[in-house]
């Protein structure tokens, strides 16, 4: 008689293993832009992963962005104020021109400087883009913006930090 309780058990674990499969590295990455410590970041990756278990619907499982809203919520508990990471600045670097692997201390100030001169909307979205890779679409639904808004803030962040960086067009000092 419970053979029906124990498959759907089944596949709920099945469907929660490949969740968790799918999703493990992007959303430690997530976590890993505001958290410096491995074992807090290990014990918010694991709150996450927790909370997903308890609330899994295996007719319709999560995705990743419900997780990252999820951690979001979990840091946001701890009171952590999100600060870029010196990865994160590498890559926007690298991403709005800057030479790849060339950026020193004096270049990590100079992105950190530009990095904080955005609104926390603008600062958001950019580490959405190029820390965890999201496209607009996602960052959209993820904060519940409109598509456009989203498309709009990005390339006004990303003209900004080209500007205060002079990446555009390889100006000379």
């Amino acid at each position: 008689m419970s053979g029906g309780g124990h498959d759907r058990e089944t596949r709920r674990s099945e469907i929660f293993n490949r969740i968790f499969d799918e999703h493990w590295a992007p959303v430690r990455h997530h976590i890993e832009w505001i958290v410096d410590d491995d074992a807090e970041v290990s014990e918010v990756l694991s709150e996450v992963f927790l909370l997903a278990w308890s609330r899994l619907d295996p007719d319709r499982p999560m995705g990743l962005i419900w997780l990252l809203r999820a951690a979001d919520r979990r840091l946001r508990g701890r009171a952590r104020r999100p600060r870029p990471r010196t990865k994160l600045l590498e890559v926007v670097h690298e991403e709005l021109g800057g030479e790849p692997h060339r950026i020193g201390p004096v270049g990590r100030a100079a992105v950190l400087d530009a990095f904080t001169a955005l609104s926390a909307r603008e600062r958001r979205i950019i580490m959405l883009t190029y820390w965890d890779g999201l496209s607009v679409g996602d960052i959209a639904e993820m904060l519940r913006h409109p598509h456009a808004g989203v498309s709009r803030t990005l390339r006004r962040a990303q003209e900004r930090l080209r500007i205060r960086l002079n990446a555009e067009g390889g100006q000379d000092e």
